[in-house]
């Protein structure tokens, strides 16, 4: 069995694959290391063989996860590292170690999965656009904040605005002007998050045309999915990369 890992800044992704890698047996996301071992551990007949991971945390942190898989699984542990070129597509940064691992796997998932030019739009703490053209050049992208990011934000910075998940979650169900606090806060982020994504999408017309393909991931993809309906939805596309990038046969 494979474990692959998409460590990221606020939570670690994880999924379980058979060993032909054609099914997956288990998957979740989790708030730290030692939840993913419960998490782990859980699954009825785990043997796992191979772990591979991509991770936007520290060295220090990255290293600690390591030792613990290694330690409780006996698993061999390989980490996607950056690059300037792979899989046909070339990374756009000045400083290419510079991008972001997991912004660098969702292209290469991308630009696979399309097989020309796409855009690439991921809904996490952070969202991110790239743009890779139908030759594999990355034009690059640009990063803004996700919906966590700006209600955490305002509410750090605004006393009075306090409420919890299942009322943001109720507040969603419409986007008409907000009649209370949490309505207002949680409309108006998500109308500046359609708004980035309509920006991106005007963007890419004008390199080209309508001669591209539209894939979005992250958590809050659905936020924006139905404003973007010929895009694909692919909540993996980190793990199809990753696949790319540490090939493990």
């Amino acid at each position: 069995m494979i474990l692959e890992l998409d460590c990221g800044n606020s939570f670690i992704k994880w999924r379980v694959l058979d060993a032909d890698v054609r099914r997956v047996v288990g998957e979740g996301v989790v708030d730290s290391d030692l939840a993913l071992l419960e998490s782990l551990k859980a699954l009825k007949g785990l043997a796992l063989k191979f772990c591979r991971l991509v991770s936007v945390r520290t060295a220090e942190e990255t290293n600690a996860l390591i030792s613990l898989l290694t330690e409780a699984f006996g698993v061999s542990v390989v980490c996607a590292a950056p690059s300037r070129e792979m899989s046909g597509v070339r990374n756009g940064y000045e400083e290419f170690e510079r991008l972001g691992l997991d912004r660098w796997l969702a292209m290469l998932g991308g630009f696979h999965l399309a097989s020309g030019a796409c855009l690439v739009l991921d809904f996490g703490t952070a969202v991110t656009a790239d743009f890779i053209a139908r030759d594999g050049e990355h034009l690059g992208g640009f990063i803004c904040p996700g919906i966590p990011l700006m209600r955490n934000q305002l509410r750090t910075h605004t006393r009075r605005i306090r409420y919890g998940d299942l009322a943001a979650e109720r507040a969603l169900e419409s986007l008409i002007p907000g009649r209370t606090t949490v309505e207002a806060v949680e409309r108006g982020c998500s109308l500046m998050l359609r708004g980035f994504v309509l920006t991106q999408l005007e963007l890419a017309r004008t390199y080209w045309g309508d001669d591209f393909a539209v894939f979005l991931t992250g958590g809050d993809a659905g936020l924006v999915s139905e404003i973007v309906p010929e895009a694909r939805v692919v909540p993996d596309l980190v793990f199809v990369g990753l696949a790319m990038a540490c090939p493990l046969s």
